[in-house]
């Protein structure tokens, strides 16, 4: 299958057999277009956000992962990949379970997740992103705006629901949450 048809609900099974040619992310069983490879801009600080946090980790236990990563979304890991309805690919993936990891990227609820904003994925980020992370329970989600040059910081609250957002500018630092001693200086990514 080329492209998938409007207006139908895909899963998991239906994303692996798509052309290589045009990428998606499934959303509630919802294909999303990916746009081609992003501004010069992201893929800077997509990659000195990744450098600090791979770094950090380095003889720890959790794994860093940038895109093109398939991160196949379900609350339990026996889940059946036809049934799967959110396969995204986030910027920066955390997970700190290996045994959400197989071979075909994770399975399961990452630990942590950055999306850096371009022009052409602003709502999915802002909004689909944003509403389908808080869901499944990521503990920690980053808006990165290069444009802006902001960071919005999203943690999951006792009640399992996301509160406010933090924000963060580029003089600023931010605390990553799930870590007792991991800052990132944004003046360093911009």
């Amino acid at each position: 299958m080329a492209i998938p048809i409007k207006n139908k609900r895909y899963t998991y099974k239906d994303y692996i057999n798509w052309s290589d040619e045009e990428k998606y992310e499934i959303i509630e069983g919802t294909p999303y277009y990916m746009a081609p490879a992003p501004m010069r801009i992201h893929q800077e600080v997509s990659g000195e956000l990744f450098f600090q946090i791979r770094s950090y980790l380095q003889g720890k236990e959790c794994r860093v992962y940038a895109a093109p990563f398939d991160v196949r979304l379900c609350k339990d890991e026996t889940q059946d990949d036809k049934d799967i309805m959110n396969v995204v690919q986030p910027d920066i993936t955390v997970i700190c379970d290996s045994e959400k990891l197989d071979e075909k990227g994770a399975k399961g609820v990452p630990d942590f997740i950055i999306e850096i904003v371009s022009q052409s994925s602003t709502f999915i980020d802002y909004v689909k992103k944003l509403n389908l992370y808080g869901d499944f329970g990521v503990k920690e989600y980053w808006i990165v705006n290069p444009m802006k040059k902001n960071v919005l910081v999203y943690k999951i609250m006792e009640d399992g629901k996301y509160g406010m957002p933090e924000i963060y500018n580029e003089e600023d630092s931010i605390k990553v949450s799930i870590f007792k001693d991991l800052t990132i200086y944004l003046k360093s990514i911009w």
